[in-house]
Parts: C-alpha cells; sequence; structure tokens
C-alpha cells in the first residue's frame, strides 16, 4: 500500500523530516517542529550534486526506481556518483479487529491476542496467544479471555444492574468451577471490587465491574464485566466479559480499557464514521 502525500522521518537523517509526494522523495526537508531544516553549504552542495547526478544518470534511476526513492551522491574526492535506495515510508496496517454479529459490535484485537469465530469456547470472541498447565494440573489454561454475550433477559435492568448482577458468575465461570465440574484454579477464596462506574461504549452508556479475584492455586487474576444497550434492536443487553490472569504473565490491565474503548457498532470504523456498504 503506497502512502499518501505527506511529511514522514527522512530515511537518511532520522531528526528530520522530508516530504514523500505520493511516488517519491522530495528535497523538502523540515526539522520535527514543522520550521525548515537550516541548509548548510554541505546540504546546499550535496543537493546541487544530487540534481547533476540525476540528469546524466537517468538510466540508473529508471532501473532502481521500483526499490523505492533513489538518491544519486557524487563522492567529492573521486567524483564517481553513488548510488543509495531509501525506502518510501510504510502505510500504517489498519487495526485487527474481531466481529460478533449476533451482538452487533467489533472489538479491537490488542498485540498478543487472537481473535476468532471458530475458538472451541461459546461465546468467547478473542484470547492470549497460546496456553499453559492451569495451577492445579487439571488440564490447559489461557492467560487472557474477553466474552461477547446477551445478557439473560430484557426485563428492563440498567446497565449497572446487568454487570453487577454478571460479575460474581463471571468469576467463577472463570476461577471457580470449569463446565466439567473442575477447579483449574483450586476455587475461588476472595475477592475485592477494583472499579466500577459508567463508560461509554459504542457510543452508548455502559457500566463495568471489575473484580480482583483470589484463588487456591495460582496468582489468581482479573474480571470484568462490561454491560451497554445493544445497537441491533434487541431488548437485552450486551454483556462483554474480561478474564486476565494476575501475575507476570497476565497480560497488562491496559488491555481491558483499550478493548473497552475501541468496541463499535459493526460497520461503523475505528474513527467513529460508518464505513462505506
Amino acid at each position: 500500500m503506497t502512502p499518501p502525500p505527506g511529511w514522514y522521518a527522512d530515511p537518511e537523517a532520522p531528526h528530520l523530516e522530508c516530504w514523500w509526494d505520493g511516488r517519491g522523495w522530495t528535497e523538502h526537508r523540515r526539522g520535527p517542529s514543522g520550521l525548515p531544516a537550516p541548509a548548510t553549504p554541505a546540504a546546499r552542495a550535496s543537493r546541487r550534486a544530487r540534481a547533476v547526478a540525476l540528469t546524466s544518470a537517468a538510466t540508473v534511476l529508471a532501473t532502481a526506481i521500483v526499490c523505492g526513492a533513489t538518491v544519486l551522491r557524487t563522492d567529492a574526492a573521486s567524483g564517481a556518483a553513488e548510488t543509495t535506495v531509501r525506502a518510501a515510508p510504510s502505510a500504517a496496517a489498519p487495526p485487527a479487529l474481531v466481529v460478533d454479529q449476533l451482538n452487533g459490535i467489533t472489538l479491537p484485537v490488542p498485540a498478543g491476542w487472537t481473535g476468532s469465530s471458530y475458538l472451541a469456547q461459546d461465546d468467547v470472541v478473542m484470547t492470549t496467544d497460546g496456553t499453559y498447565a492451569c495451577p492445579a494440573h487439571t488440564g490447559r489454561c489461557r492467560h487472557g479471555q474477553v466474552i461477547s454475550r446477551t445478557a439473560g433477559s430484557g426485563d428492563g435492568a440498567s446497565p449497572r444492574a446487568v454487570a453487577e448482577r454478571d460479575v460474581p458468575d463471571a468469576a467463577e465461570a472463570a476461577y471457580g468451577r470449569d463446565p466439567g465440574g473442575g477447579r483449574p484454579y483450586g476455587g475461588i477464596r476472595s475477592h475485592q471490587v477494583v472499579e466500577a462506574g459508567r463508560v461509554a461504549v459504542a457510543g452508548r452508556d455502559g457500566y463495568l465491574v471489575r473484580w480482583r479475584v483470589r484463588t487456591a492455586d495460582g496468582p489468581g487474576g482479573y474480571v470484568q464485566s462490561l454491560a451497554f444497550p445493544s445497537d441491533t434492536g434487541v431488548p437485552a443487553p450486551v454483556v462483554v466479559r474480561f478474564v486476565f490472569d494476575a501475575g507476570p504473565d497476565g497480560p497488562p490491565l491496559a488491555d481491558m480499557d483499550k478493548i473497552t474503548s475501541g468496541i463499535r457498532p459493526v460497520g461503523r470504523r475505528p474513527g467513529g464514521q460508518r464505513s462505506a456498504g
């Protein structure tokens, strides 16, 4: 993908910015503050030599342009033209997203996470990469999971009531008994509310409750229930559960906030505008 015209870090002088016209580098430079770069005698001589070399070496330019923008220098001692290739600025990759069509939302996938519609567990929309032996040696566990589901009923409960009602179930499902009746973390010993409050989600007024859960085996973790009105017309709210192991191997808690702030209705870009079609 060819990046659009603009100021980018100069490959030859990273402390300066160089103008990329959409096809190649130009001679226009400036400092990071936006002020023009000071023209030293050496710089002026270099630009003049480059222009002369460019005129007399059109064949070299034609063959090297496929590798990026080409700059020709003239060695002051030998008079020989030296060709160096400057790479075009890299275009920013679009953010990775996972789409939950049932609940009508997309969620950003941070680095170190995998989003897939083919995960074996129901409602799990993304997990951290890889697995590890569960602390109680009952199987394989993951350091992080995000689960997207519809609240159990559309009884008109507020997002706060739904989140407060959901978080104990989320903690038990994550760190209590697994579906097979096992206790991969030896069971929950205690919990503490570490955050609770209103939050804007996908343009709607939501509410989150975050627990610090301590388990009999292992470092325990953090569980968060986030509830907000559905954008699909379903009366029951959407609930997004976050399960993050504590300890040095767990994902950073900042990922909870990053995913939460990046939730969008299906068909809406991260910047908030609806995509075409």
